[in-house]
C-alpha cells in the first residue's frame, strides 16, 4: 500500500505546483469529457510492437504474468539505462527509444483498456498485469542499491515517472459520463494504489479527491473499486499517523485528514445500499482499534455473503482472538451460530474449532489467506483455556451460546473426542471448564445421530453410583460455601460460589442422561436427590434439575408418579418446617432484660426510656428479618411445587398428594397478602388447573380478573395461564353449556391485549397466545381475526418485532392449513381492506405503512384454495377400488371474496353519489378513490373455476354487471380488472352449463380446461348493457359492444 512522507517540506510543496497537474485542477472541460482521448497513432515502431505483444499475451491468462513482467522490465531498462553510444550496430543503426517513448506506449495500452466492459475477463487480467508490473519495477528500484534513506522526498525514478504519467491520464477518466470508462479507470487506480509502497503528496490528494467522488457514484461496481483504493490510502496513512511522533502543524493536518477519510469510509460501511460495496470495504479497511468495532458490526449485516466474509476471511486474518473483548467474543459466536444462513453458521463453527482453538494451543503466524499453516495435535489444556476465554460460567447456561458452539466443536474435531478421558482424578478436581467439557461431550455423543457415539461416552463416563458420590461431594461443598457467606453476611467468595453452582448444575445435566436400570445406582441417586431437595439454600436452577432427575428415577408409570409426588411433598414439608426453627431472638431479649435489671439502679428515667426504645428497635429488626425469611422459605416451597407440577401428567383428583398440596400450599399462597407469594401461588394454581377441568372452570374468572386489574407482569402471567387452560380444556370456550359472559370476557381480554401498544410485552404475549388458540380452532371469532390482521399491518406495531414475527408465520399457516380458516378469512377480507384504508388516511406525517395493493395481494394469496395443504372432503374423493383421488380445486372461496368486495364497493360507503356530496367532497374524495382502487384491484387476481358452485358463480356475475353499470371503476386499471373478472365468470358459467348437460354420459372436459384464472386471460373484452349470462359466448363480446362501451367510458372520463 502506498505511503506518503511523514512531513511536507518546501521541496515537496514545490513538487505539488508542477505544471502537469494544473490542467487536472483548472480545466474542467478536459476532465468531464465523456469520450476517451486516444493519442495519435503515429508510425509503427519496434518498441510499440514489443509492448503490444506483451499486453496481448498478458490478457490471455494470468499464468505467464511473471515472465511477461520481467520481459517488459527489460524493455524499460533498455529504453532508460542503455547509453546512446551503444544503441548502434556495425553497418546498421538501430532505432533509438527513450524513457518518454516507453511511457507513451505503455500509457497507450492502458488507455485502450478503458473501454473494456466489466463482463470481459481480459480487462481484469490486464489490470492485474499493470499493477504487477509497477510493483515489480518499484521493488527493483528499491533493491538497486541507491541510498534514499537520508532524503525525505520521494526519489525520482523511471517507475515513479511512469506511474505519475499513467495517473495523470487516468484522472481525466474518473469523471467520464460512460460508466465503463469510470469503472476501468477507478479499478486501475485502486490497483496501482495497492501495489505501490509510496506515492507523492501531490498525487495523493488528487487520488483521494477523485476516489471520494466515485464513492458516491450511482453504479455499485464503481463504488466497489473506489473503496478498494481508499481503503489502501486510509490503511497506510493510519499507520503513519499512529507511528509518527512529529507534532508539527502539517502532521496534525494530515492526521485530521486521515481521520476524516476513515469517517467517510465507515459511514459507507454502515449505510451503503450495495452489499458488494460493504463487503469490499469490510475486507479492505485497516484493522485498527478505531475501525474494529465497525467491522465486527457487519456480523449483523443484511447480506449473508457479507456476514460469511466476516467469519471466513476477516476474523481468521485478525490474529489472536484473545485481543477481542469478552463480550465481543460472545456476541460473535452467538450471532454466527444463530444466523439464518447455513454457510454463516458453518464459517463460525470452523472459526471456533480450527482457528481459536489453535490460538490457545500454540500461537502461530497465519498464512496470506488467513488460514493456519498446520493443525496442531489435540491439547486438552488448550481446549480448557478456550472455554475460559469465552466465559463459560455465564455463556454455558441453558440459553447461552457455549452449548451450541461446543456441539459444533465435537462434531468437527473427532481427534479431540478421542483425546479426552475422564478418569477418577479428573472428577476429583473439577473446574467450570472441565465439567462443561464433560457435559457437552456427553450430550453430543448421546444425541448425535440417534446415539451413534453413545458407546464412546459410556466408556468415558463413570457409572451412576460413582457419579452420585461425586455429585454429593460438590453439593456439600456448595452448601458449606452458601452457609458461610450467609453467616458472615459478606460476598467475598461470591465468584467461587458461582463456580461451585455451575459445577453442580453441569453434573446434574450429566446425571439427567444416565440409565437408571442399575438398582444400586438408582437407589443411591434417589437418596441423594431426596436429601438435596430439602436444602433451602440451594438455588432455584439446581432445585429444578434435581426434581427433573428425580422424576426419571421414580419411573414414568402412574405408581412412579405418585411416589414422585409423595417424595417432593415430604421435601416441601421439611423446607416449610424451617420457618419454625428457633431464631436467636430469645437470647437477645434475655440479654437485654438482664442488662436492664443489672444496671437499673445506675440509670436515670430518661436513660431507661432510651434503652427500652433501643431494645424495641432491635426486636423490630429481628421480626422483620424473620418475616423476610418466612417469605423466602414460602417462595422456595412454591418453586418446588411448581417444578413438580410441570413434571406431572396424571389427573389431579386421582392423586391424593396433589390434592393435599393444592389445599395446604397453593390456595393459602393465592390468598396471601404478600405479592410475590400470591403471584407464585397463582402460577401453581394455573398448573393445577391443567390437571383438572372442574378446577379450571371454577378459577377461570380469577385469572380474568388478574389480567384486568393486575400490573404488566401479572397480565402476561394471566394471559399465559388462560391460553394454556383453553388449549388443554377447549370445551371451556367452545362448549354450548359455557356461560356466555365468561366467553365474552375471554375474547375481550385477547382483544384488549392486541391493542396494548403501550406495553409491548403484554401485546406480544396476547398475540402469541391468540395465534396458538386460532391454529388449534379453539378460538374462531371473526372479529378477533380481523383485529389480528389489522395488527399485522398497523404501523404502531412496527417497533414490536415479536408481534410482527409471530403474525408473519401465523397468517399464512392459519389460512393454508384448513379450508374453514380460509373461508373465514375471505368473509372478513373486505372489512380488513376498509380498515387498512382508514389507517392509511390517519397516518401522521413521516409515518409509513404497507400499501393497500400489497395488502390486497396478500389477502388473495391467503384465500387461494389451490394452496391448501390439508385436503378436505371438497378436494378428495375415493374411487371404486378405494384409491384416493384429488378433485379439481373448488374456487368458492374467491367467489365469496369477490362477492364481499363488490357489495362493499356498491353500497353507500363507496357510491359516487356519496362521494360528490358537497359536505364530504374535499375530505373523502381521496379516501374513496383509494378504497375503490384497493377493492377493484383485488378482483383482477382471483381464481375462478367452473368447479365452483353455480349459484355463487351467477350471483357474483350479477354483482360484476351491476358494478360496471354503476361505473364504480374510476380508472383504467379498475375497469380492466372488472372486465377480466366478468369474462372469467362468463367462461366459468358456460363451462359449468356444458358440464351439466354432458353429465348423462358424454365426454367431460378435462380438468385443465375447466380451470380458469383471471390472471391468465388475455386482454379482457369489455361488458356493455344488461347482457344475460347465457348470451355470453366463449369468444367474448362482439366488436359493436366494444365500441359502444368505449364511448361510454370516454364520456365517464370527461365527466
Amino acid at each position: 500500500m502506498p505511503g506518503r512522507p511523514s512531513t511536507r517540506t518546501a521541496a515537496a510543496s514545490h513538487l505539488s505546483a508542477k505544471p502537469p497537474t494544473q490542467p487536472l485542477n483548472n480545466s474542467r472541460r478536459s476532465i468531464a469529457r465523456p469520450t476517451i482521448a486516444i493519442p495519435q497513432e503515429g508510425p509503427t515502431s519496434t518498441l510499440r510492437s514489443q509492448i503490444c505483444n506483451v499486453f496481448s499475451d498478458a490478457q490471455k491468462t494470468t499464468a505467464g504474468h511473471r515472465k511477461l513482467v520481467v520481459h517488459l522490465r527489460k524493455i524499460q531498462e533498455h529504453c532508460v539505462c542503455e547509453p546512446p553510444s551503444s544503441r548502434g550496430n556495425t553497418g546498421q543503426e538501430r532505432e533509438q527509444f527513450g524513457e518518454d517513448d516507453f511511457n507513451v506506449e505503455f500509457a497507450r495500452c492502458v488507455i485502450r483498456l478503458m473501454g473494456v466492459k466489466k463482463s470481459e475477463g481480459v480487462g481484469d487480467r490486464l489490470v492485474r498485469f499493470i499493477a504487477f508490473f509497477l510493483r515489480h519495477a518499484s521493488e527493483k528500484v528499491s533493491t538497486s542499491g541507491t541510498d534514499f534513506e537520508n532524503t525525505q522526498l520521494l526519489p525520482e525514478t523511471p517507475t515513479s515517472r511512469l506511474t505519475t504519467h499513467i495517473l495523470s491520464i487516468l484522472f481525466q477518466f474518473l469523471t467520464s459520463k460512460e460508466k465503463t470508462v469510470r469503472y476501468r479507470s477507478t479499478q486501475v487506480v485502486a490497483h496501482i494504489i495497492n501495489s505501490l509502497d509510496s506515492i507523492d503528496d501531490e498525487y495523493y490528494h488528487l487520488l483521494k479527491t477523485g476516489l471520494l467522488k466515485r464513492l458516491r457514484d450511482k453504479e455499485p461496481m464503481i463504488r466497489v473499486q473506489a473503496v478498494v483504493g481508499l481503503g489502501g490510502l486510509a490503511g497506510n496513512d493510519d499507520e503513519g499517523a499512529d507511528g509518527g511522533g512529529n507534532s508539527d502543524g502539517d502532521h496534525g493536518d494530515a492526521n485530521e485528514e486521515v481521520s476524516g477519510l476513515l469517517e467517510k469510509l465507515l459511514d459507507v460501511l454502515q449505510n451503503d445500499p450495495s452489499a458488494d460495496v460493504r463487503r469490499s470495504l469490510l475486507l479492505n479497511l485497516p484493522l485498527t482499534p478505531n475501525t474494529l468495532p465497525y467491522l465486527l458490526e457487519r456480523a449483523r449485516d443484511l447480506d449473508p455473503a457479507t456476514r460469511r466474509a466476516l467469519y471466513s476471511r476477516l476474523l481468521p486474518a485478525l490474529g489472536d482472538f484473545r485481543h477481542l473483548s469478552l463480550s465481543m467474543r460472545e456476541k460473535l459466536l452467538r450471532w454466527g451460530l444463530r444466523d439464518r444462513d447455513e454457510n454463516v453458521r458453518k464459517a463460525t463453527a470452523n472459526l471456533f474449532r480450527e482457528r481459536w482453538i489453535e490460538d490457545c494451543v500454540t500461537p502461530r503466524q497465519p498464512t496470506e489467506d488467513g488460514k493456519s499453516a498446520e493443525v496442531a495435535t489435540p491439547n486438552v489444556d488448550g481446549l480448557l483455556e478456550l472455554l475460559e476465554r469465552i466465559d463459560i460460567v455465564n455463556s454455558g447456561v441453558e440459553e447461552g451460546v457455549a452449548g451450541e458452539v461446543m456441539k459444533e466443536f465435537w462434531a468437527g474435531r473427532p481427534d479431540y473426542r478421542d483425546e479426552v478421558s475422564f478418569i477418577d482424578p479428573f472428577w476429583d478436581n473439577l473446574t467450570p471448564e472441565s465439567v462443561f467439557m464433560a457435559r457437552t461431550l456427553n450430550d453430543f455423543c448421546r444425541q448425535k445421530d440417534a446415539g451413534k457415539y453413545e458407546a464412546v461416552v459410556d466408556e468415558k463416563m463413570p457409572e451412576v453410583t460413582k457419579l452420585a458420590f461425586f455429585l454429593q461431594r460438590y453439593i456439600n461443598n456448595l452448601v458449606e460455601k452458601l452457609q458461610m457467606n450467609h453467616a458472615l453476611g459478606e460476598s467475598k467468595d461470591e465468584d467461587d460460589t458461582v463456580e461451585q453452582e455451575f459445577i453442580v448444575e453441569q453434573l446434574l445435566y450429566i446425571a439427567k442422561t444416565m440409565d437408571f436400570s442399575d438398582e444400586v445406582g438408582r437407589r443411591k441417586m434417589f437418596a441423594l436427590l431426596r436429601e438435596t431437595l430439602a436444602i433451602t439454600e440451594l438455588p432455584d436452577e439446581i432445585t429444578k434439575l434435581t426434581i427433573d432427575i428425580l422424576r426419571d428415577v421414580c419411573g414414568n408409570d402412574m405408581a412412579g408418579e405418585r411416589e414422585f409426588c409423595g417424595v417432593v411433598l415430604e421435601a416441601v414439608a421439611e423446607v416449610h418446617d424451617a420457618i419454625a426453627v428457633c431464631e436467636p431472638t430469645e437470647d437477645i431479649e434475655g440479654e437485654s432484660f438482664h442488662s436492664a435489671r443489672s444496671e437499673l439502679s445506675e440509670i436515670t428515667a430518661t436513660e431507661s426510656k432510651a434503652f427500652h426504645k433501643q431494645a424495641d428497635d432491635r426486636t423490630e429488626e429481628v421480626n422483620e428479618a424473620k418475616a423476610i425469611r418466612e417469605i423466602m422459605i414460602n417462595m422456595k416451597c412454591l418453586h418446588i411445587a411448581q417444578c413438580m407440577l410441570q413434571n406431572v401428567e396424571g389427573t389431579l383428583q386421582q392423586n391424593v398428594h396433589l390434592v393435599t398440596m393444592l389445599n395446604n400450599l397453593v390456595v393459602p399462597a393465592v390468598r396471601s397478602h404478600e405479592a410475590p407469594i400470591r403471584e407464585r401461588g397463582l402460577l401453581c394454581l394455573g398448573l393445577c388447573c391443567l390437571l383438572d377441568k372442574n378446577l379450571a372452570e371454577e378459577n377461570l374468572t380469577l385469572f380474568l380478573h388478574c389480567f384486568t386489574k393486575g400490573h404488566d407482569a401479572l397480565q402476561v402471567t394471566a394471559i399465559h395461564i388462560i391460553a394454556d387452560i383453553l388449549e388443554t380444556h377447549p370445551g371451556l370456550l367452545t362448549s354450548p353449556n359455557t356461560d356466555a359472559n365468561v366467553q365474552k370476557s375471554i375474547l375481550k381480554i385477547f382483544a384488549k391485549g392486541l391493542k396494548a401498544q403501550h406495553v409491548p410485552e403484554v401485546q406480544s404475549a396476547a398475540t402469541t397466545a391468540l395465534c396458538k388458540l386460532m391454529l388449534t380452532s379453539v378460538v374462531e371469532d371473526e372479529d378477533l381475526l380481523t383485529q389480528v390482521v389489522i395488527c399485522f399491518f398497523d404501523p404502531a406495531t412496527r417497533e414490536n418485532a415479536s408481534v410482527r414475527q409471530a403474525l408473519s408465520y401465523f397468517l399464512p399457516v392459519y389460512c393454508h392449513s384448513r379450508r374453514e380458516n380460509m373461508e373465514r378469512m375471505a368473509r372478513v377480507a373486505d372489512g380488513i381492506m376498509h380498515a387498512i384504508v382508514d389507517l392509511s388516511e390517519e397516518l401522521d406525517e413521516g409515518d409509513e405503512m404497507v400499501g393497500t395493493g400489497m395488502v390486497g395481494n396478500m389477502l388473495v394469496d391467503w384465500t387461494d384454495a389451490r394452496k391448501l395443504v390439508v385436503k378436505d372432503k371438497a378436494s378428495v374423493s375415493w374411487d371404486e377400488a378405494g384409491k384416493r383421488e384429488v378433485k379439481a380445486v373448488n374456487g368458492d372461496i374467491h367467489l365469496v371474496l369477490a362477492d364481499n368486495f363488490l357489495r362493499r364497493a356498491l353500497d353507500h360507503g363507496c357510491s359516487s353519489e356519496w362521494v360528490y356530496r358537497e359536505v364530504y367532497r374535499a375530505k373523502l374524495t381521496a379516501f374513496l378513490g383509494d378504497d375503490r382502487k384497493a377493492v377493484t384491484g383485488v378482483l383482477g387476481k382471483l381464481y375462478i373455476t367452473s368447479d365452483s358452485s353455480a349459484e355463487k358463480l351467477q350471483s357474483t356475475k350479477q354483482l360484476v354487471i351491476e358494478a360496471i353499470d354503476n361505473k364504480i371503476a374510476g380508472d383504467a386499471a379498475s375497469r380492466t380488472a372488472l372486465n377480466k373478472l366478468h369474462q372469467a365468470l362468463s367462461k366459468a358459467v358456460d363451462e359449468a352449463d356444458k358440464t351439466k348437460k354432458d353429465a348423462d354420459g358424454t365426454a367431460t372436459p378435462a380438468v385443465e380446461d375447466a380451470l380458469t384464472t383471471v390472471e391468465e386471460e388475455g386482454e379482457a373484452a369489455p361488458y356493455h348493457g344488461e347482457i344475460k349470462a347465457d348470451s355470453v359466448e366463449d369468444e367474448g363480446i362482439s366488436q359493436d359492444h366494444d365500441s359502444v362501451l368505449e364511448e361510454l367510458l370516454n364520456d365517464e372520463d370527461d365527466k
